[in-house]
């Protein structure tokens, strides 16, 4: 992985919250393991591992967009099984809001990589 992959924002709370995210599904019941569990955690490292291979091949505007693109997809992914995790009582609503929050700006930085990827190349 590139050092410069590294040093992005987006890059960081992805990968702080996916890292969070780890954390919190080990209190989650067992049977979830293969259901919301694999889920949750698959889209929220995506985020990452999907911004990585874009931004390597960064000088291919249109298969750097792609890729960001789906790193934007696995972000709001992840915010839907954050709404299952709170609808199953998984988490609290506090906890939630703070995911939540944390995976809505790592979308608005997603989406200014978007809007300006010549930026990145």
């Amino acid at each position: 992985m590139a050092t410069g992959l590294r040093n992005l924002l987006v890059y960081q709370k992805g990968f702080s919250l996916a890292m969070d995210i780890f954390e919190l599904i080990k209190t989650f019941p067992k049977e979830e393991k293969f259901g919301l569990i694999s889920q949750i955690r698959n889209s929220s490292r995506s985020v990452c591992s999907n911004l990585g291979e874009g931004y390597r091949k960064r000088r291919y505007p249109a298969h750097f967009i792609s890729k960001v693109s789906d790193a934007d997809m696995e972000n709001s992914e992840t915010q839907v099984w954050l709404d299952f995790a709170l609808a199953c009582k998984y988490i609290s609503k506090e906890q939630f809001i703070e995911y939540n929050n944390r995976s809505s700006e790592i979308g608005k930085l997603l989406n200014n990589i978007l809007n300006n990827p010549e930026k990145y190349s």
